[in-house]
C-alpha cells in the first residue's frame, strides 16, 4: 500500500481489496495544485500494480471533486502551466498513468477543467445530486491537455462535447446521466457506499478477465468496426486456449448462483 502523502493532499483508504483515493484539499475545492498532481500520478500507479488491489474508486473531499489546475500556485510562482514536475498538460499526457485495474470516479461535487479531465480518466463515473462539470479550459485562455477532446467526445458525442467546450457552461448531474456522461446519479449521502458496492462487484469477478476486457475496449476504440472485431476475435481465441474447462463450469455456477441472488 503507497504511503500517505505528507500534508494529506491525498487520503488512502481500503475497504478489502477496493482501494479508495480521495483528493484532499477541501478548502481550495481540491484544487490541483503540483503536490496533489505528483501524488495522484505516483499513487496511482503504486495502486496499480498493487496485486491485492481490485478496484479503485476516484473521489474527493466535500464540497468538491475537483475544481481543476491551482491557478492561484501557478499565478504565485509564475511557473508555466506544465510546471516542474514532469506532469505536463499537453503532449498527450494524462492525470494520472494508464490503469490496468478499473478506475471508478465517484463525482461528489463540481469537476471542472483539469478537474473534469481527471474524471473523464476514470473508467465510468457515478454521480452525486450535487456533481456538476464544467470545461472552462477556453474560459482561462489554456487548451487542454489531460486528454478531455478525446475523451469527452467519447462520452457525450462530438456536438455536445463542443457546446460544453465553446459555452463553459455547467452541466448538472441529471443532465449528466441523461447524455451517457455518468453511469448513475445517486442522493448525495448514498454516492461512496454506491461506488463502493460497484466496485465490490468487479472486486468479484476473475481479475485478469476484467482486465482484459477493459483493455480490448480502450483498444478498440480508435479502431474501425472490422478492425475491433478482429482484435474481440484474436483475444477470444488466445484467452480460451488457457481456461481449463473445469474452470469455466465452477464460474458457471457460481454466476447463476448470483443471478438468482438479484432477482
Amino acid at each position: 500500500m503507497p504511503a500517505e502523502v505528507s500534508e494529506v493532499c491525498l487520503i488512502l483508504d481500503r475497504f478489502d481489496s477496493v482501494a479508495v483515493v480521495t483528493l484532499n484539499r477541501p478548502a481550495s475545492r481540491n484544487a490541483l495544485n503540483a503536490e496533489l498532481r505528483r501524488a495522484i500520478w505516483s499513487d496511482m500507479g503504486e495502486l496499480n500494480d498493487d496485486a491485492s488491489v481490485s478496484a479503485i474508486i476516484l473521489t474527493g473531499a466535500d464540497p468538491a471533486f475537483c475544481a481543476g489546475l491551482d491557478l492561484k500556485e501557478l499565478g504565485a510562482s509564475g511557473d508555466s502551466v506544465s510546471g516542474r514536475d514532469g506532469l505536463e498538460f499537453s503532449g498527450g499526457a494524462r492525470p494520472f498513468p494508464s490503469m490496468t485495474k478499473p478506475v471508478i470516479g465517484a463525482i461528489n461535487g463540481v469537476a471542472i477543467t483539469g478537474g473534469f479531465e481527471l474524471a473523464l480518466a476514470c473508467d465510468f463515473l457515478v454521480a452525486s445530486t450535487e456533481a456538476r462539470f464544467a470545461d472552462t479550459h477556453a474560459r482561462i485562455g489554456i487548451q487542454p491537455g489531460w486528454g478531455l477532446t478525446v475523451e469527452l467526445v467519447r462520452a457525450i458525442g462530438i456536438r455536445r462535447a463542443k457546446e460544453m467546450s465553446a459555452t463553459g457552461n455547467f452541466v448538472d448531474a441529471r443532465t449528466a446521466v441523461a447524455w451517457g456522461l455518468v453511469n448513475h446519479v445517486v442522493p448525495h449521502d448514498e454516492l461512496m457506499a454506491h461506488a463502493l458496492k460497484l466496485a465490490a462487484d468487479v472486486a468479484s469477478n476473475d481479475a485478469a478477465g476484467v482486465r482484459r476486457i477493459l483493455r480490448t475496449y480502450d483498444e478498440g476504440a480508435d479502431m474501425t468496426g472490422d478492425e475491433a472485431l478482429a482484435l474481440e476475435g484474436r483475444v477470444s481465441a488466445e484467452w480460451i486456449t488457457a481456461v481449463s474447462g473445469e474452470d469455466v463450469e465452477a464460474r458457471r455456477r457460481a454466476v447463476t448462483e448470483r443471478g438468482r441472488s438479484q432477482i
